[in-house]
């Protein structure tokens, strides 16, 4: 007898422990907030390569802008929904061609989810699925110009670029990013309600 009233709680104590439900809506809660950790974490990771791929782009321009006007080189862009490539203007044949063996300028194609689209004077511009086609010269493996083609944006010897608009999308979220070509050349990039860079 001596032993049960060991074992038994004093009158005016209470002993309690965590019940199986209340231990279940801290591991809920617990797995809520690391879900929404991680997530956040893969949106700002996904937000970096929306802003690479638009500073990249702006950075090209400013620097195919430069060597136009330091080397004399009438220089175009040409966007497609997927891409992007600088082309360059051939006066002796009045005529567009591929930029060929220049890294830099090379043609560029945005990650899958990404897409452009493109305005000009404020009207969108229906852009191709790809760039338009060159024809290859067999004989000495050089590109011919294009016939009845011009790029959407001009960079010119003489300093002139063509101001345009053109956003760029991810399409699984609809996060988005602009970069501007302003008269003046100034490219800026942002969003149209926020102050742009």
């Amino acid at each position: 007898m001596n032993d049960r009233r060991r074992t038994r709680p004093r009158p005016g104590t209470l002993q309690r422990g965590f019940t199986l439900i209340e231990i279940m809506v801290v591991v809920v809660i617990a797995g809520i907030v690391s879900s929404i950790v991680i997530m956040s974490m893969g949106v700002i990771g996904d937000d970096r390569n929306l802003q690479r791929e638009v500073y990249r782009m702006g950075s090209l321009i400013e620097l195919a802008a430069d060597e136009a006007t330091l080397q004399g080189r009438d220089f175009g862009l040409e966007i497609h929904r997927s891409g992007y490539r600088f082309v360059e203007h051939d006066p002796y044949t009045n005529r567009w061609a591929e930029i060929i063996g220049d890294e830099i300028l090379r043609p560029r194609k945005l990650p899958d989810d990404f897409e452009f689209e493109l305005f000009i004077e404020d009207r969108r511009v229906s852009l191709d699925a790809d760039a338009a086609t060159t024809e290859t010269d067999e004989d000495d493996d050089r590109r011919s110009g294009i016939d009845n083609y011009a790029p959407h944006a001009l960079l010119l010897s003489s300093g002139d670029l063509s101001p345009f608009d053109l956003t760029i999308t991810r399409l699984s979220d609809d996060a988005w990013l602009r970069l501007s070509v302003l008269p003046n050349g100034e490219v800026r990039i942002g969003k149209e309600d926020e102050d742009f860079e």
